[in-house]
């Protein structure tokens, strides 16, 4: 078990000073470790730090309210970072870091970073341990725990928050070292949670009681490499993309009834190639889907496509159904809704910025506004509430 002090660690230069009254926050985690030579993950070497970009969703159009240096990666679903519901603290992973015994690979990382979201600046109040390949990570509604999925060693990561202070209770093992944990949703109620299994393709059912989680031994079957997983604030829904192999082929999202007994999945539709992010809006009726659209491939790959794909789904009852779609930037990874859920942000890596697009029931826009982040954008996530 690792200590429960917190080690604080460094912080980088502060773009603004503390969060403004009434604001919603929104987090992108930058991974400046690697970048993307034609269609090829290369490890950067002497690479500046990983950051995180805090942005007030509520100005408009959106701005950056701080910068600061946290230990962050794109390995892993683009929901590495997590905020409290009263957006006072926020957790990030870092699932890969450079290997010290050869600095032109990465190796598992097992790091959450913990932040203050209130003081003035915001600032790391230090790291937590997690798992090997710390990847996806949630807080519950009620704001006092939260669980991080560990891709590398088969297990989920279990922490109690009060006040600012996150203390290791646990790990629960999903499944072997190879089964891929990816990301874990919670349901609004606090009581289950959804665990993505991209290794083993399935998504696994976890008992919450109090800080007792427990594997219900109850899987769900969606589609090939179940990946990024969102829950609906009413509890109604989940939905889950399913990353498939990145060969080509079109790939799919699931639509999951959390209202049957038990939980199962209702509805499967064709997104294209490599759902990386997905999102539900704040009222649960609509979800963003991030689409790799083979940008992520060297330009003579048979299916490559010079930008990603922003696609909506309407959610109604048991059915998904596209509602719009725009083009995005280059290994695209995750996207954020605005609390009233006319705005959504799309993270880009490769271009390193945030792209912002309106929403008005009907027609999707893109504004044109670009915000600039320090790293490529691999993580983005506003507070569940």
């Amino acid at each position: 078990m690792a200590s429960h002090r917190l080690v604080l660690i460094g912080l980088v230069a502060v773009l603004a000073y503390g969060t403004p009254a009434g604001a919603q926050i929104a987090i992108s985690a930058n991974d400046n470790k690697v970048m993307l030579v034609n269609g090829v993950v290369q490890v950067v070497r002497n690479p500046p730090a990983d950051t995180v970009t805090i942005l007030d969703l509520k100005a408009a159009p959106p701005r950056v309210i701080a910068e600061i240096a946290v230990p962050a990666s794109v390995v892993g679903p683009p929901t590495s970072v997590a905020i409290t519901p009263d957006e006072g603290l926020a957790l990030v992973t870092a699932a890969m870091r450079i290997d010290p015994n050869d600095p032109s690979k990465q190796t598992p990382d097992t790091r959450l970073s913990v932040l203050d979201l209130k003081s003035s600046p915001p600032k790391v109040l230090g790291t937590v341990e997690a798992g090997r390949g710390a990847a996806g990570v949630s807080i519950n509604r009620q704001g006092n725990l939260a669980l991080v999925a560990n891709r590398a060693e088969g297990t989920v990561s279990v922490y109690t928050i009060q006040g600012k202070t996150v203390t290791p209770v646990g790990k629960v093992t999903v499944g072997d070292e190879k089964s891929g944990p990816s990301h874990v949703a919670i349901t609004p109620d606090g009581k289950m949670a959804l665990v993505t299994r991209d290794g083993d393709d399935r998504i696994s059912v976890l008992n919450i009681d109090g800080t007792k989680v427990e594997y219900a031994k109850r899987d769900l079957f969606a589609g090939l490499r179940p990946y990024g997983i969102d829950v609906a604030r009413s509890g109604a829904h989940a939905v889950v993309a399913n990353i498939g192999r990145n060969m080509g082929d079109s790939d799919t999202i699931s639509l999951i009834d959390l209202r049957a007994k038990p939980p199962r999945v209702v509805e499967t539709v064709t997104v294209g190639q490599t759902p990386e992010g997905i999102t539900l809006s704040p009222d649960g009726s609509l979800a963003a889907v991030v689409i790799m659209n083979g940008s992520n491939k060297a330009k003579d790959w048979p299916f490559y496509n010079d930008n990603g794909k922003l696609i909506l789904f309407r959610v109604s009852g048991t059915s998904l159904s596209k509602a719009a779609e725009a083009p995005i930037g280059h290994w695209s990874q995750g996207a954020a809704f605005s609390a009233d859920g006319k705005t959504i942000l799309v993270g880009n890596m490769v271009e390193k910025d945030i792209q912002v697009f309106e929403w008005n029931g009907t027609a999707l826009r893109d504004t044109g506004q670009r915000i600039k982040v320090n790293g490529g954008s691999a993580a983005l996530r506003t507070a569940d509430r």
